[in-house]
């Protein structure tokens, strides 16, 4: 019997959509930098345009690669941003051992287990054994100075940087009732792509009604008026993607609410250690502009969230 995928020859569709109308919006953007200036509110328009540029890409590599080429792409994007948390948080030769679990033991054993579908120890792997195995090395260094705050920083950071991001490829793993498991890339796209439009609709909301900001210390752009506006447009786009999902219509609503409300609070975490550590961008300690986690804190604090709810009420 031939299986072919019923909705992928879709993700096609939606590929080329995406990426006119990037195109369109990036002539825009540049259009609007020559005319303008490069004020901060054009800058972050062309920096969210590409951020979704970035995201797509990745996104059409996930389609043409398939589940391992998902795998070790996302791999790469931990390490990335790994990497730009581990550049912003440690100042001490003596975290070095720390550092060198995070990169050799604990992202490359938690990716293989996503990609030998093993979900049992995926699930509890850093969130357990990682954990208590991080304090036991740093205690092994021999100094106690802020021994606690040490050890919970580099657990945050394999929590969000390794855990939390690989449950996007995960998604790929998942065998869902009346759902191709060739198809489980649409489910990606809709992940990623509501967050996403989440956060530049807030930021389009918020530049067009204005208002109070919402928390001013910890993220100055945010407004109330956008926070919502931007939300509720970004649940009404993931009703809209309900025929490429398992999802009924309100189901894909409320699903697209509730990872944008997501979205929304791991911004605002990964903005406060930003401020707490005098950064605009995570890419300015490297780079000078945005770097990976920029583009990716939202769907680190959704992608979790997502993957369980969709397991827990669709897996086969």
């Amino acid at each position: 019997m031939n299986l072919a995928p019923q909705f992928v020859p879709q993700a096609g569709y939606i590929f080329v959509s995406v990426f006119i109308a990037l195109t369109i919006a990036s002539f825009i953007g540049q259009m609007l930098k020559r005319k303008y200036g490069n004020s901060d509110t054009i800058s972050n328009l062309n920096a969210r345009i590409y951020a979704w540029w970035l995201m797509t890409i990745v996104l059409l590599c996930a389609f043409w690669f398939g589940r391992i080429g998902a795998t070790v792409l996302f791999f790469l994007i931990s390490f990335a941003a790994l990497r730009e948390f581990m550049t912003l948080i440690y100042r001490r030769r003596i975290d070095y051992n720390n550092m060198a679990v995070c990169f050799y033991i604990l992202l490359p054993v938690q990716y293989y287990f996503v990609l030998d579908q093993w979900y049992g120890m995926f699930s509890i792997f850093i969130p357990i054994y990682g954990f208590l195995l991080l304090p036991i090395v740093s205690s092994l260094s021999g100094s106690t100075d802020n021994f606690l705050e040490r050890t919970a920083k580099t657990q945050w950071m394999a929590m969000i940087c390794i855990f939390c991001l690989s449950h996007v490829p995960a998604l790929l793993t998942l065998k869902l009732d009346g759902f191709l498991p060739e198809n489980n890339i649409l489910l990606l796209i809709f992940l990623i792509a509501v967050v996403q439009c989440s956060d530049v609709l807030q930021y389009i909301w918020g530049k067009l009604v204005g208002g109070k900001k919402i928390l001013p210390s910890v993220s100055p752009s945010k407004t109330i008026s956008g926070t919502v506006g931007g939300i509720l447009s970004a649940t009404v786009l993931a009703a809209l993607m309900s025929p490429i999902t398992p999802f009924s219509t309100f189901q894909a609503a409320l699903i697209g609410f509730v990872i944008c409300v997501m979205g929304f609070l791991g911004g605002l975490a990964m903005s406060a250690i930003k401020r707490d550590y005098g950064v605009k961008d995570w890419g300015n300690m490297i780079q000078g502009h945005g770097g990976m986690l920029d583009r990716v804190d939202s769907v680190c604090f959704a992608a979790p969230v997502f993957f369980h709810i969709v397991r827990y009420f669709w897996n086969g």
